[in-house]
């Protein structure tokens, strides 16, 4: 499938008088969906760790790489960029990342991230934190892919519930988060006391968990404080070991794949345990401050990967990101940020448009580099400036 076509479509529609309603540069996207967020939900939704060391890392990284293009290789005018990725088809190399409490971004929130993503046919990751249920995510989606990711809470029967839910209900992968079992320090949200789970958003697929309610005296309807300080005291769960994958794998038949590795060794460890995948990410910065950028990482995680395949997050904004990730042995890109700003501004429309952005962005930079399919990339495309 080809997506550089969008672009001609816009020219088209202007030359008849039809202006675009939204940016297409991922920088005035970001400060027009600000300018319509409330300062909470700019602060959780922009801000990093710390002094924001890793986030600026992670674009740092990609300013290091620089594609080196070629002519005259007959590139073919309909690029074919689908891929198959643990038994989940996509059109191209590009999964919607897991970003949870959407409600305080967009009234739609989810469902409204599930509709655009089942019109592209891209696949969607869900996250636990969540302000809308599984299930109900898998009505909107409609039968386009979609995988999970879980918050290994510390609750053993609500793990193993949550677990059950995703594969019963359609998910086709299970994504595990491995560097959250605690908030990180997060400033902007501490400089306006910005918790939103404290008020009950982000915790949907919780107190719609049999066991989750299980462990109340009062439904989350009846006593939703109850509710949240139940959730609080089951999310983090820092004893958590390489040992426990051997439970969580027990539990489905999903394909397993950890996100959050930046070490090679880790993903050794990965390796001997049996999982389907890894993903090389950082959380885009908002975890460990002064970390090192996610790509960065990424050619010495590939490297130990072998056959496993690799997927990418943190810092990703544009098609030429993408292709640079790809290059340098990604599987796949996940994209968070913009598509989340395309929400705030534009709820369903604006994520669609985002994401046929980025989609045609990366088409073309593809194209124009002299690469006719994403086979042709290889750590060759790039030079380290």
């Amino acid at each position: 499938m080809s997506f550089a076509g969008f672009q001609n479509d816009v020219y088209l529609k202007g030359l008849f008088g039809e202006q675009p309603t939204m940016p297409f540069d991922h920088r005035v996207l970001q400060a027009a969906a600000e300018a319509v967020m409330t300062p909470g939900a700019v602060g959780y939704v922009s801000g990093g760790a710390g002094a924001g060391d890793t986030m600026r890392a992670n674009r740092e990284a990609f300013d290091r790489w620089r594609l080196q293009p070629r002519m005259l290789c007959g590139i073919p005018a309909e690029r074919d960029l689908s891929v198959d990725i643990l038994g989940t088809a996509s059109p191209a190399p590009v999964l919607l990342a897991p970003v949870g409490v959407l409600s305080i971004v967009h009234e739609h929130a989810e469902r409204a991230v599930a509709r655009a993503a089942r019109t592209l046919g891209l696949p969607m990751v869900l996250s636990t934190a969540a302000s809308t249920c599984l299930e109900d995510i898998q009505d909107e989606l409609a039968g386009s892919p979609a995988w999970y990711q879980l918050y290994w809470p510390k609750d053993t029967e609500v793990a193993a519930s949550m677990v059950g839910r995703a594969e019963k209900a359609g998910y086709r992968a299970l994504v595990v988060t491995l560097d959250t079992w605690q908030l990180g320090w997060r400033p902007r949200d501490l400089d306006t006391a910005y918790l939103p789970f404290l008020q009950g958003q982000g915790i949907a697929n919780y107190t719609s968990d049999p066991a989750f309610r299980a462990g109340l005296v009062k439904t989350p309807e009846e006593d939703p404080n109850a509710a949240v300080l139940h959730f609080l005291g089951m999310f983090n769960n820092p004893a958590l070991t390489w040992k426990d994958l051997e439970w969580l794998r027990s539990r489905t038949t999903l394909p397993v794949v950890l996100k959050g590795l930046q070490h090679p060794d880790d993903v050794r460890r990965a390796l001997d345990a049996g999982v389907q995948g890894v993903i090389c990410s950082n959380h885009g910065g908002r975890q460990v401050d002064g970390a090192v950028g996610a790509l960065d990482a990424l050619p010495g995680i590939v490297d130990a990967a072998g056959d496993l395949p690799v997927l990418f997050d943190s810092g990703v904004r544009t098609g030429a990101d993408a292709v640079k990730a790809l290059a340098l042995g990604a599987r796949a890109v996940l994209l968070a940020r913009p598509w989340v700003y395309g929400l705030g501004l534009g709820g369903e429309v604006g994520v669609e448009h985002v994401l046929r952005c980025f989609l045609a962005d990366l088409d073309l930079q593809l194209g124009l580099s002299g690469h006719g399919s994403l086979a042709d990339l290889s750590p060759a495309s790039l030079v380290r400036s």
